[in-house]
């Protein structure tokens, strides 16, 4: 096993630079809303929904490219939908209408997608059961450096050279990875003996399967309660506390460190103990913050530290969820891993991007909005896995 993971080793690092592009053109941008919003001259709430629309172009980006792989390989996959991301982060820092800005956050999100659904792909392609389950955690925790720093990075390139050069940087970051890919990158898809299947019969056999589903809405659902509160979280600290610009990626990157923290934490529970119990935990936990945040400000909104505090818990929890659960569903279809892989994380993506707009939609100038569907969306997972998974004995 040594042998496995020290060959490997440089697979982990490079999965962690591919599933970066996602929370990098999410989080690097969120200090330069007010700006870009002053800049096209719109609202800020019109600026929050390219938020939505990034979201469910890479779902959309993940559904289109799972099959795909599954059917010609991971590498030429992955480098077309980098191509496409390198392209709409390019028309964004062009872009001089609101219009133009969400059509290239929808090609910049469609080609993220397109590559980053290969990352669980890849992972099971040479892992299996809880190794997988680590791997894939080690992968998140790398790539959690990104949304921890694409804050500060942002908010240096906003004050150096405006908020253009934050998409300029995002599309030079993605042609050297892509440089990297094509030269480091083995092609990892496993052959089937299996006839052929079109990527519809793909889909439906994934969707049919209860285990899966139930993995499914746990995953999916946490992960809208915390694109909510990146959707919202510009709103929150900025606008409602009077955060600064220079002090917001600060407050944001404790949330990042928390979900370092916790996916650490996830790896050497994994040792003990299942990842279905893992999973059960963390929802947990996610319920009880979440409905407690929601309460004390009904009742009487609280000092910032408190608020930063179960926000940081609640989001630290995704470091139990996401990779117990897409692993726990990989396992059921060894050989479409990406397919499975791009039902799950195009559901989060996708539910992810109706929970953004709802906070967007709903906004009143209060955190209430953004808080009531985070503290809904625990509630929609648990209930859900629990009635696909009713009656069903699931393999610890």
């Amino acid at each position: 096993m040594n042998q496995k993971q020290t060959s490997h080793r440089g697979f982990i690092w490079m999965l962690a630079g591919l599933i970066s592009v996602g929370p990098l053109a999410v989080d690097a941008y969120l200090p330069a809303m007010p700006a870009i919003a002053d800049s096209l001259d719109v609202s800020i709430h019109q600026i929050e929904l390219t938020v939505s629309i990034y979201l469910m172009g890479f779902a959309i980006g993940q559904l289109i490219g799972g099959p795909l792989s599954d059917r010609y390989g991971r590498r030429i996959t992955i480098f077309s939908g980098l191509a496409l991301y390198v392209v709409g982060s390019l028309m964004a820092a062009t872009s001089d209408t609101i219009e133009l800005l969400w059509a290239a956050r929808l090609i910049q999100a469609f080609g993220g997608g397109v590559g980053v659904v290969n990352t669980m792909a890849v992972v099971r392609d040479l892992y299996s059961g809880r190794e997988a389950a680590k791997a894939l955690s080690r992968v998140v925790a790398i790539m959690m450096a990104a949304p921890l720093f694409a804050p500060f990075l942002g908010s240096a390139l906003l004050l150096l050279s405006g908020w253009r050069s934050i998409f300029i940087g995002l599309g030079i970051y993605a042609a050297l990875l892509l440089a990297v890919l094509v030269w480091k990158l083995p092609e990892t898809r496993r052959i089937s003996t299996e006839p052929t299947k079109s990527p519809l019969r793909r889909y439906l056999e994934v969707l049919k399967h209860r285990p899966v589903l139930g993995f499914l809405a746990a995953t999916a659902f946490s992960q809208a309660s915390m694109f909510a509160f990146i959707t919202g979280s510009s709103l929150l600290y900025m606008e409602y506390y009077g955060v600064s610009a220079q002090v917001f990626p600060f407050i944001f990157g404790l949330n990042i460190v928390m979900l370092i923290l916790c996916n650490r934490l996830n790896v050497r529970l994994l040792s003990r103990a299942s990842p279905l119990r893992i999973l059960g935990i963390g929802q947990g936990v996610q319920l009880v913050t979440g409905s407690l945040l929601l309460l004390i400000f009904i009742i009487q909104p609280p000092p910032l530290w408190i608020t930063v505090g179960l926000i940081m818990l609640f989001i630290g929890m995704q470091g139990l969820i996401i990779a117990n659960g897409i692993s726990s569903a990989a396992e059921y279809f060894p050989h479409s891993a990406a397919t499975t892989s791009a039902v799950m994380n195009a559901s989060g993506f996708a539910i992810g991007a109706l929970a953004g707009g709802a906070v967007g939609i709903l906004g009143d100038g209060s955190p209430l909005p953004l808080l009531g569907v985070m503290a809904a969306s625990p509630v929609l997972g648990i209930v859900l896995k629990r009635v696909l998974h009713r009656g069903l004995v699931i393999d610890e």
